[in-house]
């Protein structure tokens, strides 16, 4: 097999995170909890992990998942930037990462819209 030379950037994405949380500032979104759609791209390089093929030496997508449903389920939030400001903090904190995007979608939030989302990238 043909070896590629140079640092192998990978793109993890983690695709339509489904959660509820308490999300809004009207009465009803503060007392009744809604959907949130949560969709993460990160990017770090993987070299270590295409060459040692062991876990140990790859980013662990799992943990970040499980912080991120730690973090937003069941929890209140006034507003989506807010949240996925949180969420974009969660993910840049593990040193590997070295770009990420969070866009989170909440369902329903407008009249004739499917949805409406946020949108935030970070990078070292």
């Amino acid at each position: 097999m043909t070896d590629v030379f140079g640092k192998k950037q990978a793109r993890v994405r983690i695709k339509n995170l489904l959660l509820r949380a308490y999300i809004g500032i009207k009465e009803e979104e503060i007392n009744n909890q809604q959907d949130v759609v949560i969709n993460v791209e990160l990017t770090y390089d993987a070299s270590d992990a295409i060459h040692q093929n062991e876990i140990e030496a790859a980013l662990n997508y799992r943990t970040i998942t499980k912080q991120i449903i730690a973090h937003v389920d069941g929890n209140r939030f006034a507003l989506l930037e807010r949240l996925t400001h949180e969420v974009l903090s969660i993910v840049i904190e593990h040193e590997a990462v070295q770009w990420a995007q969070v866009e989170i979608d909440k369902p329903h939030a407008l009249r004739y819209a499917e949805s409406v989302s946020v949108c935030l990238e970070a990078h070292r």
